[in-house]
Order: structure tokens, then C-alpha cells, then sequence
């Protein structure tokens, strides 16, 4: 079987626009409403999350999507380590996961060996258990999982709830969309596909955990919509934000693919769903697709007081090296997202507590 048939446009890619998804579920049936149904698909969050007992709670999740990469060992990591994110944004634990394989019976099984191997190893680094999974014959690859975690439901973070005078801190870098789509045409360099594997396989965990020693207000992680779509969904309509471009972290040569047009489908329903909330000063196009670029397996988006933010950057830069304050929350008037040229103003991260602190 040939590369270009196993990797097409895949990843979170492949999601169905925001918009399009946001009229469907608004038509849904609703039935009587379970007060211990904390969080559901209609607040737009990142999972489901189910209380049992006063300090206990359920976090449900699923996510799958066809192959980004050439490599079914690595597909399986990537698409593992997605799924299991939507816990991490959520304040969860991981601990138990279900395998979603969708295969065509004409190709090879140890194709679909290495997938679930990747996967495997992912739930197992995430200190969960994989508990079985369910396959179907398909016409084309896709795979991921459906997570459960534990969550104290006092402790939620939502992906709603940032405060005027907040700093917005993001995790990982932006353009792994980019870099993928420039790779399936023979654009991408080693370095930049390097950079993108290695931030698709890095779990959030740390980050999560590095994160509930402070007030967290907001928390996402940014995926199928953009940057830019997840921070609109994180400003819900009562908040506005000031974004510094100079600040945002740019996998590999993001930036330089985009501004030769190799982006993706993705970033164009994004802008379409996002664009007219966005008020951009200045900002090249290439630089308007990278906020746009649909992020497989990004990096978590917290909203936390300013003091608090410059302290947390500290922390994360020993196992998220690219993570900076990228931008600060606003009232709410005028735009509700502004994407400023410069730099937001300085701070010095090193006062965090750096590498000291142990999670494991």
C-alpha cells in the first residue's frame, strides 16, 4: 500500500466546520435536564463531565480522524494523544480507554498492529488502561479513542469563564495543520515534520497538572478550530482579548508554508466560522493562517490572573518549551478578538518554580 494512500487529509483536518456542527446540535432533542449532568454539549466545552458524588465526577470524551502522518505507529500516538487531551483540558485523570478503528480488510494487519501499538502506549504514558474498543470495515483508516477520566466537580475547569485583566498562556506551538498539508505535497522539511510529530505525541498531562497549582479561570485545549475558534468559544461572548502575534509560538516553518498557500481546508471553514469576530492590526496572511490552522493535538489555552500567568510560563518551560502568555482578556466591547503586531508587555517567566516541581 502506498504512503499517499494512508495518508491523506487527516487529523482534526478532517472535522466538520464549527458552524456547520453548531446548527445540527442546536436541532437536537433535548429531554429532561440531569442536574448531574455538569457540562454537556451545549456549552461547546471539551468534554462531557457526569457527577456521582459530592467530590467526584465522570469525564467523557471521544475523538478519532483519519492519518496526518506516513507512519502508522506514529498516526497511533498522535490520534491517542488528542483523545486524551479533552480530559487533561478539563482538570481530569485519565483511566480507562476505548479503542475507535475504522480499517479496509484489504490492507495489511500489521498496519493496524502498529496503530493500536502507538495508541496503547499513549493511554499507558497517560497512566490510564486500555479496556477493549470496537472495529468496522471501512473503505479508509481512521482511528482514536473514547476516554473516561475523574474529576473533582469543584475543581472543573471550563472552557468559559475568563476574567477582564486575565493573561492567556498556550502550551505548544501553532501549524502542525500547515506542516502536514506541506508534507503530503512534498514541501515539508524534515526539521518542521519533526517538530510538528514531536508536539502531536506530547501528552498534556504535565501541563494539566503543572496548572492546578493555580486559579485557573478558562482552559481549553486547541484542536479542530483553530487558535482563533477556541479562543472564541473561551471569550463566550462576554469577554474580549487582545492577541500579541509576536508572542504566539510557530512550529517549524509554519509561517513560511502558509504564506505560500499551502494551508488547508480547515483553516478556511475556521475562518469562516471565526473570521468575523477577529479584528486584525497589521498581521500578514501567513500569519492569519497559522491562528486559523486546525491543530491536531495542541496545546492547552489557559485563562489565569497575570501574576499568576507569568509564574505558570515559569513551570511549564521545562517540558513545554514554547510556552508563553500570548495574549491578555479585555471587556468586552468593540472586537471581541483583536491580533496585535507587537509583543504583549514583558515578563520573566523564570520566577516560576522551573523544573523542581515532580508530578509523576
Amino acid at each position: 500500500m502506498s504512503e499517499i494512500v494512508f495518508c491523506k487529509s487527516g487529523g482534526c483536518t478532517a472535522k466538520l466546520g464549527a458552524g456547520l456542527l453548531s446548527r445540527v446540535l442546536e436541532k437536537l432533542p433535548k429531554g429532561p435536564k440531569d442536574e448531574k449532568l455538569l457540562v454537556g454539549f451545549d456549552s461547546h466545552d471539551d468534554a462531557a463531565v457526569y457527577q456521582v458524588s459530592e467530590d467526584l465526577a465522570i469525564v467523557q470524551t471521544l475523538d478519532f480522524f483519519p492519518p496526518m502522518v506516513k507512519d502508522p505507529y506514529t498516526f497511533g500516538k498522535i490520534a491517542a494523544t488528542n483523545a486524551l487531551s479533552d480530559i487533561y483540558a478539563m482538570g481530569g485523570e485519565v483511566k480507562t480507554a476505548l479503542n475507535i478503528v475504522c480499517f479496509p480488510e484489504s490492507y495489511s494487519l500489521n498496519i493496524l498492529g502498529e496503530i493500536l501499538r502507538g495508541g496503547s502506549e499513549k493511554v499507558i504514558e497517560a497512566g490510564g488502561t486500555l479496556a477493549g474498543g470496537h472495529s468496522i470495515a471501512d473503505s479508509d483508516v481512521k482511528y482514536g479513542l473514547s476516554v473516561t477520566g475523574l474529576v473533582n466537580p469543584k475543581k472543573i475547569w471550563k472552557n468559559v469563564g475568563a476574567k477582564p485583566g486575565d493573561a492567556l498562556v498556550l502550551t505548544k506551538g501553532l501549524g502542525t495543520g500547515i506542516i502536514c498539508a506541506a508534507d503530503r505535497v512534498g514541501e515539508a522539511s524534515a526539521e518542521s515534520m519533526d517538530a510538528a510529530i514531536l508536539s502531536m505525541t506530547t501528552l498534556n498531562r504535565e501541563a494539566s497538572l503543572c496548572a492546578r497549582q493555580y486559579e485557573i479561570h478558562a482552559c481549553t485545549d486547541v484542536t479542530g478550530f483553530g487558535f482563533l475558534g477556541h479562543l472564541h468559544e473561551m471569550m463566550g461572548g462576554e469577554t474580549a482579548c487582545r492577541i500579541f502575534w509576536k508572542d504566539i509560538p510557530v512550529l517549524g516553518d509554519a509561517l513560511t508554508y502558509a504564506e505560500e498557500f499551502l494551508i488547508t481546508g480547515g483553516g478556511q471553514k475556521n475562518r469562516n466560522y471565526v473570521g468575523d469576530h477577529v479584528c486584525f492590526d497589521g498581521i500578514p496572511f501567513g500569519a492569519e493562517e497559522v491562528l486559523f490552522d486546525p491543530q491536531t493535538a495542541g496545546g492547552l489555552l489557559f485563562a489565569l490572573p497575570r501574576e499568576q500567568a507569568e509564574r505558570l510560563v515559569g513551570d511549564l518551560t521545562c517540558t513545554f518549551p514554547l510556552a508563553a502568555i500570548v495574549g491578555e482578556v479585555t471587556e468586552k466591547s468593540g472586537p471581541e478578538i483583536t491580533v496585535l503586531r507587537e509583543s504583549g508587555p514583558e515578563y520573566h517567566p523564570m520566577i516560576g518554580r522551573g523544573c523542581s516541581v515532580n508530578h509523576r
